[in-house]
């Protein structure tokens, strides 16, 4: 599914982001499991990653960000008529993460549902979001994406838990005068499902590995470094635009060898690439926001600058949003 924006311009007015305080570090890592830095460097890139506390759920990590992201737009939690969370990891299954941190921010008259489409979430959220408000139902909208991950690893394979981070990020979505969302691209490989999955996490029973998340790296691998690219180029096409045109590139933080790929083969030049999987890794729906607030804080989010965002993950999912970037934004992070 492609689209260009249309109707009343629609942009982020707000950003904030969270993180939990533990840093485990790769040499951590390796007391835990058979690797080392080295080996998780040299793969992944990545060096550290941040780790939830156990009284830290997602509605934890959602709220500062939330209450960041509402304070950098000048919106109270009351004005919200919408509130997303993109999240694999909820609180619980139900209420919804969305319906808890909705009464934490004192948001009694917006509509508050949680969003599943893995590492893609927060994506396909801003195009839920964007769509509500495009469409007249909503006013201000909340989007939040994070995930807390490191509660369904096992922790004894190696192949996955070196991986991933906790982390998340929220944006406010409002109408704008011009710029803003210029158009969204969107989709799903059900047939993929099966190399990216939690076991027994659902009403399908299942003996092996339940709850621990379960990945093929070879085919996810393939899929992310083909999508990265096919999403970003349709979406540029969509939309009338060039990848020349491009100022900041804003892509899913899963692995740095997928993200040299996906520079190289759209032709973005390096400086203009937003990295933090080094100091997170993989934090899931949180990754785009937080990649979103560290092009804040060094300054890369200016008006008028034409910024690209491209997520894939688990569905198999994948997504993409370009934006003309209209406020300016500081202390993000």
């Amino acid at each position: 599914m492609k689209s260009r924006a249309a109707g009343h311009p629609i942009s982020i007015t707000g950003l904030g982001c969270y993180v939990p305080e533990r840093v485990m570090t790769n040499d951590e890592m390796a007391q835990i499991v058979d690797t080392t830095d080295e080996w998780i460097s040299t793969r992944t890139g990545i060096k550290e990653r941040r780790i939830a506390a156990d009284d830290e759920a997602m509605s934890d990590l959602a709220l500062p960000a939330s209450r960041q992201a509402l304070e950098q737009a000048g919106v109270r939690g009351r004005d919200l008529d919408l509130i997303i969370v993109a999240t694999v990891t909820p609180d619980m299954t139900f209420p919804s993460t969305a319906a808890l941190l909705a009464d934490e921010l004192g948001s009694v008259d917006a509509a508050a549902y949680d969003l599943s489409a893995g590492c893609t979430g927060f994506m396909y959220a801003l195009a839920q979001g964007y769509g509500m408000l495009a469409g007249g139902f909503a006013d201000r909208a909340l989007i939040v994406g994070g995930d807390i991950l490191s509660r369904v690893l096992d922790w004894s394979d190696r192949s996955t838990v070196v991986l991933f981070g906790d982390g998340a990020g929220a944006v406010v979505l409002e109408r704008v005068e011009h710029g803003g969302f210029l158009g969204f691209e969107l989709g799903a490989d059900g047939g993929g499902g099966k190399e990216l999955f939690i076991p027994g996490s659902g009403s399908r029973l299942s003996e092996n590995g339940q709850g621990y998340l379960k990945m093929n790296g070879r085919e996810v691998f393939k899929f992310a470094t083909r999508v990265m690219v096919s999403s970003a180029e349709a979406l540029l096409a969509e939309c009338g635009r060039t990848v020349d045109e491009i100022d900041v590139y804003v892509p899913h933080q899963a692995n740095i060898r997928i993200i040299d790929h996906a520079t190289r083969k759209l032709g973005i030049p390096e400086e203009k690439v937003v990295v933090n999987v080094d100091r997170f890794g993989n934090t899931s729906s949180g990754s785009i926001p937080l990649a979103l607030a560290d092009a804040a804080d060094d300054g890369r989010l200016k008006p008028g600058k034409l910024v690209l965002m491209t997520g894939m993950g688990a569905g198999l999912t994948w997504g993409s949003a370009l934006i003309e970037w209209t406020q300016e934004m500081n202390g993000a992070n």
